[in-house]
């Protein structure tokens, strides 16, 4: 087993628990490493640390895996992640109303590199590592064992610069016929999992689309930003929103909105889903005087145009300034980022900044961060990158 030590001013975070080698705390690069070689971590005099394996991803070059020198990472091990982690989902698999979830979430549930989510007995498994991928057979027959499965799927998220890579996803099982439906919370989604990087609905904001159904949503005109299926629009919908409209930029958002509102009985002739960049529509929407009593703001952290380049952490505050200037008095701004590279409090200082440049009072009067399925690890916080904050303009 190959050595990889840390340098001994980064050694104390790492015997807490962290679990991410990124360069900058290795002593030196081993260049004869292999994607998937298990690793032995150590301070600088040669003391254990802990063990992983090595691979490089868009957040750094391997996970420590156990702290525990005794163990050993093999397929008993990674099927005893699985197994605890889909212990930890027991709730949502007896749920009713809900069938699509997160069962294994990275370096919360031990293993960094590696996701596992569920729709109704099918399973994907996405990789962000070749290093991860090394595994796979591990993972395969954990699943196997442990769950019962219609097909189980997979989708490559280490090409350059962590891109998805396209390619034939049936890994075991029976093909899918797609769309499959699903259930969050008694609403439908139709999901495909042979459509490229994104299957139709974004797992992660559960809790927050069912707050905005329940509460924030009767006899409201509702604007959903950044729409992609329209899921923020549908829960409106289906909450007694007086109209929503649904903007975004990719042609596949308009026809993949009609079919979820028309999959809950929505009639989606009553509503309005635009294709267009949403930095142009809030021009257009200022021109003609538009305002909304509820704006939900869920960027990407990153996005380019043809005209712009948009990052969250420089540009968060001037977008939300753009919401605010279409927002009624008392109106609701729902502000979502995913970005990891900065934490809830400075989220919330480009709240503030927005707001006093706007010269409008606000309040925050819910926040978010991930659901339960979605693990974290205290000992990894930017891990729990989503941050959400429903914030009420005053006047």
């Amino acid at each position: 087993m190959k050595t990889i030590k840390i340098k001994n001013k980064k050694v104390k975070k790492f015997r807490k628990g962290y679990p991410l080698l990124n360069k900058s705390s290795l002593v030196e690069a081993n260049k004869s490493l292999k994607e998937g070689e298990i690793i032995e971590i150590t301070d600088e005099k040669g003391s254990f640390i802990g063990k992983g394996y090595y691979g490089i991803q868009n957040k750094g070059v391997g996970w420590i895996l156990t702290n525990d020198q005794s163990v050993q990472i093999d397929k008993t091990f990674i099927c005893r992640l699985i197994k605890k982690a889909i212990g930890y989902r027991k709730v949502l698999y007896n749920d009713p109303d809900t069938s699509a979830f997160r069962i294994f979430n990275g370096e919360g549930d031990g293993f960094g590199g590696l996701t596992i989510d569920f729709f109704d007995e099918y399973y994907l498994i996405n990789w962000y590592s070749e290093g991860a991928y090394h595994f796979k057979e591990y993972v395969l027959e954990a699943l196997k064992n442990l769950v019962q499965y219609k097909a189980i799927y997979e989708k490559k998220r280490f090409g350059k610069q962590g891109q998805y890579i396209e390619e034939d996803e049936f890994v075991a099982g029976e093909r899918g016929s797609f769309p499959i439906i699903v259930k969050e919370n008694g609403v439908h989604f139709a999901i495909y999992l042979n459509e490229g990087a994104m299957v139709g609905v974004f797992l992660d904001q559960r809790e927050v689309r069912k707050t905005i159904r329940d509460q924030y949503s009767e006899g409201k005109r509702v604007l959903n930003t950044f729409s992609y299926t329209g899921a923020f629009s549908l829960f409106s919908a289906l909450g007694g929103a007086a109209h929503t409209t649904s903007v975004d930029l990719a042609n596949r958002s308009y026809a993949k909105t009609i079919e979820n509102y028309s999959l809950n009985g929505i009639d989606y002739e009553a509503h309005d889903i635009i294709v267009e960049d949403v930095f142009n529509y809030f021009k257009y929407a200022n021109r003609k005087g538009l305002l909304f009593d509820l704006v939900v703001l869920d960027p990407p952290s990153f996005a380019r145009s043809k005209k712009r380049t948009f990052r969250a952490e420089k540009d968060y505050t001037s977008l939300l300034m753009d919401t605010i200037s279409i927002t009624e008095n008392n109106g609701t701004i729902v502000a979502s980022t995913n970005c990891a590279k900065f934490n809830m409090r400075k989220f919330k200082s480009f709240v503030d900044q927005a707001c006093k440049d706007s010269r409008r009072s606000y309040k925050i009067i819910e926040e978010f961060s991930l659901p339960k399925d979605f693990k974290t690890t205290s000992s990894f916080k930017e891990g729990n990158y989503l941050k959400v904050l429903f914030i009420k303009l005053e006047h």
